[in-house]
């Protein structure tokens, strides 16, 4: 019995002699790195990749996240999407003449100003104010900060523009024109029309000039419209008037 306990425990020893013997010659093979030492850097390196891919991701999705809508609106309807950047994503046309003039033009990746400058300063849109024409500007947004900020600034930018007339609006108010098929700046002086004239739709404006609304306005007006009259730059809501300072203009209505 003693020789059988005495031999059991000499192979124990034995296994773990070797055992530790192997570990010796692998850690001397490997200068010193063990399997677990030599995994560790690879999961550095996964946890690292993992973080960057999110922070892109992450990125990306801001980046390409609308904060503010401007729609320009005079026949062609343009509406800019911007970033939180001040930076165009976007551009829809609302109607073809919309769509014709956002093809001509490259708007996307420029700040807001820079795209507006291009639009206002396109051949098409130029042609039209210069026969008195009247365009509208229409900002929105989610950052009230932000969209308050570019309306002052176009305000600011077309303080010497004539029958140029720029407002602000709510979100509620953009998703409405949007359901309507046109973008806002229409959507707003459709509404103030179809308030004189109930049996008016919004296929019946959509390509409709700015003026041709206003004209319209003008004629089913009781009072007449001051705006329509005499050329009006300032802030407005829904359906309400521009209420700021007054504009030179070229109409002889």
């Amino acid at each position: 019995m003693n020789e059988k306990l005495q031999k059991a425990f000499s192979q124990v020893r034995s296994e773990a002699d070797l055992k530790e013997h192997t570990r010796t010659y692998l850690a001397q093979q490997t200068k010193g790195w063990t399997k677990q030492k030599i995994a560790m850097p690879y999961v550095k390196y996964a946890l690292i990749g993992a973080v960057v891919i999110l922070m892109m991701l992450t990125g990306h999705t801001v980046y390409y996240t609308a904060t503010a809508k401007i729609s320009i609106d005079i026949n062609p309807s343009i509406e800019l999407s911007v970033n939180r950047f001040n930076q165009v994503i976007a551009v829809n046309g609302y109607n073809k003449d919309g769509e014709a003039l956002a093809s001509t033009l490259s708007l996307r990746y420029q700040n807001y100003d820079e795209a507006l400058d291009k639009i206002v300063k396109s051949d098409t849109i130029s042609a039209m104010l210069n026969e008195n024409e009247v365009m509208t500007i229409t900002v929105t947004g989610r950052d009230k900060a932000q969209s308050r900020k570019i309306l002052a600034q176009i305000e600011s930018h077309t303080a010497d523009q004539v029958n140029t007339y720029c407002y602000h609006a709510s979100d509620k108010d953009v998703v409405e024109a949007h359901e309507a098929g046109l973008s806002f700046g229409k959507y707003r002086a459709f509404l103030e029309l179809k308030n004189l004239v109930p049996d008016m739709e919004s296929e019946d404006v959509q390509d409709m000039t700015m003026r041709e609304i206003h004209d319209l306005i003008h004629e089913h007006s009781n009072t007449g419209n001051e705006e329509t009259a005499h050329g009006h730059h300032g802030h407005g809501k829904g359906q309400g008037q521009g209420n700021g300072r007054h504009q030179r203009n070229n109409n002889n209505d």
